[in-house]
């Protein structure tokens, strides 16, 4: 090599700047809502909280608030996600931007969102209880004008959170699971994992007519009668492999329209080789890189919020469930994020 070429080298090397000017300039407080001053910290140091985001009680100031459900009362099968948020916080560093670098979003350069810390659950007992406590929880949310992301737990609190997110309108919904969610009572409760989805329709909360669900699948299929009978479009995990991506982004986009529309994802959605730590794993699920290419297919969507749920680390205390859980919550946020700028 000639001298001329190291010394080229050993300027590229010295450089303190970035060749991306959006991100420098964000970093340099050019962002909307300013920089990010903070200094450096390890990965494995510091609080977690999810996604790196800053810590905050209460909603002042903020467009979208990050918050944990631990709650596992509802489960039909395995125990365990009562511990998910803990776990997704943890792995959140390895997970976050703070620049998506297919998308180009910075979110914190376009809303202003915090970790705001867990639901509070006192009823940790009683079932019917306990939902009435995450429903009047997240009214709180919505009376605050906040666009409510959070982390299961079950996916039983997806209803009593749709009661929040679609009392003044019913909303649509981009489901991705293995399971369609719509069965009736079970054991004699009708708040179990199971059934949320049925829930909310029934309650008026959820517009069945406006609702996708993505890579339903196994053993549970005789449960999913209401998703038909009320009109809900159910892509069955064959059925998304035979139509394409493109294909299934194309009609789930027309499906919810313009509407205000919810995204639930469960990690069981996912093959359990990639999430083995969750309540109910269905074998011959999407790949996380599928799920990751869905959920940016949503961005321009009317989107008013979203759930990540059903991580159990007590099987897979690896953490890769969590890590999945992690970077789809960083998916999820960076098109909400692009959806309340728009706004």
């Amino acid at each position: 090599m000639t001298l001329s070429k190291i010394d080229h080298l050993q300027a590229l090397a010295a450089r303190t700047d970035l060749n991306d000017k959006a991100l420098q300039a964000f970093l340099d407080g050019g962002g909307a809502h300013g920089g990010d001053k903070r200094e450096h910290v390890a990965p494995y140091a510091g609080i977690s909280t999810f996604l790196r985001a800053p810590l905050q009680q209460g909603f002042a100031d903020l467009d979208l608030a990050l918050l944990g459900v631990p709650f596992d009362l509802a489960v039909t099968n395995r125990p365990g996600t009562r511990f998910g948020p803990q776990q997704v916080r943890e792995m959140s560093v390895l997970a976050a931007g703070p620049k998506h670098h297919v998308s180009g979003t910075i979110p914190a350069a376009l809303v202003r969102f915090a970790d705001c810390g867990d639901v509070p659950i006192a009823s940790t007992y009683d079932l019917d209880q306990a939902t009435k406590e995450i429903e009047a929880f997240y009214h709180t949310v919505i009376d605050a004008d906040v666009v409510p992301l959070s982390v299961g737990g079950d996916h039983s609190i997806s209803y009593p959170i749709l009661k929040a997110v679609g009392r003044d309108a019913p909303v649509g919904m981009i489901h991705i699971d293995a399971h369609a969610d719509t069965g009736g009572p079970f054991n004699g409760s009708r708040f179990h994992h199971g059934g949320p989805f049925r829930n909310a329709a029934l309650a008026g909360v959820l517009d069945p007519e406006r609702v996708v669900q993505i890579g339903i699948r196994g053993r549970a299929e005789p449960h999913w009668d209401f998703s038909y009978d009320s009109g809900m479009r159910v892509i069955h995990i064959e059925e998304f492999y035979e139509m394409g991506l493109e294909a299934v982004l194309a009609e789930a986009r027309k499906i919810v329209g313009d509407g205000p529309t919810y995204i639930s994802f469960d990690v069981d959605s996912i093959d359990p080789a990639f999430t083995p730590g969750t309540g109910t794993p269905e074998t011959g699920g999407l790949l996380p890189r599928e799920v990751q290419a869905l959920i940016r297919g949503l961005s321009g969507l009317n989107l008013v919020g979203g759930d990540v749920v059903e991580v159990s680390p007590p099987f897979d205390q690896t953490g890769g469930t969590a890590l999945v859980g992690a970077t789809m919550l960083w998916e999820i946020l960076c098109v909400l994020s692009e959806a309340i700028h728009a706004r």
